[in-house]
């Protein structure tokens, strides 16, 4: 009630002046004072004057503030009316909705300013009506293919008929293939592109994303060769430091005069020390060389079911000693055209590996598995041990990479590219908190 009271207050009080006036101009009239009434009645209409601009100005910032909220126009500044109390709920909508709209803008370059360092194609469809326009288009997209930021599907496909003609066979639905793209009027690329469609407030979009094949396979290139000189640079200089620095130890010694029985003691123990690490480093390059120089295999035919039980004859006094159960579910018997040699080493290194995943576990399992699907054979090897941590699940497959203080860190690699040699993968993951590995081969 008090609110509504304020919002006629200033109209109420000028209506009353306004019929006290005239009532008094009346009077004046009626006592013969002519001047002074129309003195008065002068005065009475500069008020309604006055009255009808207030009123206008009242409606004319009721109806601007309004039209900025509906047409999302927040450059105005409403905070000089203040004077206008009955419209502060208004002003304080408007005040809310201008901060969220700033918000939602400054989120919005920040998301484009994303969009546009990030070396993938990436285009975003907006359906309108039964049309499509480009919502965005990054920096990538645009100066990669060469192609103006237009904001119509028709001009787009003006530049890439190709790509466009894929999608509107696809019908705007999901997609995810590769094509070959003619780039800057040069050779033609190999591209992969990814499409997804949402629709978000009853607006549908289309988002589509490509990737050079050719990009892809130097950053992945790229990051191998990062993390291999890492470790490789690591184990170089865990063995060079200590030798250099008995070396220059040594150097000392030998441009003494004399030598005492307790210097030459330090030589030897020098000597040795360096023997050792010379040794390390003899080992370290050995190991590298088994993995870059991997002998291309010879390949016969074999049964699955005999290089297994060989593997499995191999392993058996380490199983029993360690008291470890092996549980081979096995059935099938089918051929396989494989180095036995070879494929006999992964499957030692895989139940290597569960022994040590093994070691602090009371009822201690090893499961062997396989499965055939489209003329692929997929063996499976888990343990019910810790598990790998999920921080250096990626990391397995590193060359020299090893959690064991006695370990190579070679095994999995040379597994792997073993697999890899005959046209297969292997894989990790994790089942249920049981260690898995799966070598998939071509049956």
């Amino acid at each position: 009630m008090f609110k509504s009271l304020k919002i006629y207050q200033h109209l109420f009080l000028r209506l009353i002046f306004i019929l006290c006036l005239s009532g008094i101009s009346i009077f004046i009239f009626q006592k013969g004072l002519l001047f002074s009434a129309l003195f008065g009645l002068f005065v009475l209409f500069l008020l309604l004057v006055e009255m009808y601009f207030y009123i206008k100005k009242a409606f004319l910032i009721y109806d601007k503030t309004i039209t900025s909220i509906l047409q999302n126009d927040f450059t105005s500044d409403f905070s000089k009316h203040k004077s206008y109390q009955n419209y502060s709920s208004l002003f304080k909508l408007y005040e809310t909705l201008k901060n969220k709209e700033n918000e939602q803008v400054s989120k919005d370059i920040v998301y484009r300013s994303i969009l546009n360092t990030i070396e993938t194609g990436i285009i975003i469809l907006q359906k309108e009506e039964s049309d499509w326009n480009i919502f965005l288009m990054n920096d990538y997209f645009s100066k990669h293919f060469d192609v103006p930021k237009v904001s119509k599907w028709k001009y787009l496909k003006n530049h890439l008929p190709l790509l466009c003609k894929i999608i509107e066979e696809q019908n705007f639905q999901e997609i995810k293939t590769s094509l070959e793209i003619r780039v800057n009027q040069q050779d033609t690329q190999t591209f992969v592109i990814q499409t997804s469609r949402s629709e978000i407030f009853n607006q549908d979009y289309f988002i589509v994303l490509l990737d050079s094949i050719q990009n892809v396979i130097e950053k992945k290139e790229k990051e191998a060769w990062v993390n291999l000189m890492k470790v490789i640079s690591h184990e170089l200089l865990n063995s060079i430091t200590p030798i250099r620095s008995l070396s220059q130890n040594l150097q000392e010694l030998v441009q003494q005069e004399t030598i005492s029985t307790e210097d030459l003691d330090d030589m030897k123990n020098s000597v040795a020390t360096m023997l050792r690490r010379s040794d390390h480093l003899q080992q370290f390059v050995e190991s590298y060389r088994k993995i870059a120089m991997l002998p291309a295999p010879k390949k016969e035919q074999i049964t699955l079911q005999q290089i297994i039980e060989n593997s499995l004859e191999i392993m058996s006094p380490l199983f029993k000693k360690e008291s470890i159960e092996v549980i081979n579910t096995i059935s099938l018997n089918n051929w396989l055209n494989i180095d036995s040699q070879q494929m006999e080493q992964v499957f030692i290194n895989l139940l290597t590996n569960c022994i040590y995943a093994l070691k602090d576990i009371g009822q201690k399992r090893v499961f062997i598995s396989t499965e055939a699907k489209e003329n692929r054979t997929f063996i499976t090897i888990s343990d019910n041990g810790k598990g790998i941590e999920p921080e250096i699940e990626n990391k397995i497959f590193l060359p020299f990479f090893t959690t064991r203080k006695e370990g190579a860190g070679i095994g999995l690699t040379l597994s792997k590219s073993i697999v890899e040699a005959h046209g297969g993968y292997l894989a990790y993951r994790n089942d249920d908190g049981k260690t898995t590995f799966i070598i998939c081969l071509v049956a």
